[in-house]
């Protein structure tokens, strides 16, 4: 089996995040991993960079990983997380500036095709110029 590249969804809400991702898996069935991270480490809205590390890990490949984010604390937080992996694993994940759930969809439809990371990156934001 080809490897693919691996799907993050960082939100402010773990329900939103969690929400995401069962509709990522509900179009693309098991064809790419695809992990979450939501909320604060209190339970309440925010982010929190161990638990984005974590997702990022949980779903590695040597294809990469894209990363989905919500607002601007996630992005902020998802760059930290990014800066905390190992050096080999860095320049392989890319967080996508693209709306979160149509930006995911579309992305995880790439990475379920067998695109590379760009590609993956590329096809959810041009979804914005679209």
């Amino acid at each position: 089996m080809k490897t693919r590249v691996g799907l993050v969804i960082v939100s402010h809400s773990s329900d939103v995040a969690r929400g995401v991702a069962d509709m990522v898996r509900q179009m693309t069935g098991e064809e790419i991993a695809v992990a979450w991270a939501g909320g604060n480490p209190a339970g309440g809205l925010g982010t929190d960079v161990k638990k984005i590390v974590a997702a990022i890990e949980s779903v590695w490949s040597p294809a990469g990983v894209a990363v989905f984010v919500d607002l601007g604390g996630a992005e902020t937080n998802s760059e930290m997380a990014v800066e905390m992996l190992d050096a080999s694993k860095r320049e392989r994940v890319v967080i996508c500036n693209a709306p979160l759930v149509e930006g995911a969809i579309v992305g995880a439809a790439e990475a379920a095709s067998g695109s590379d990371l760009q590609h993956v990156r590329k096809a959810a934001e041009e979804f914005l110029r679209t």
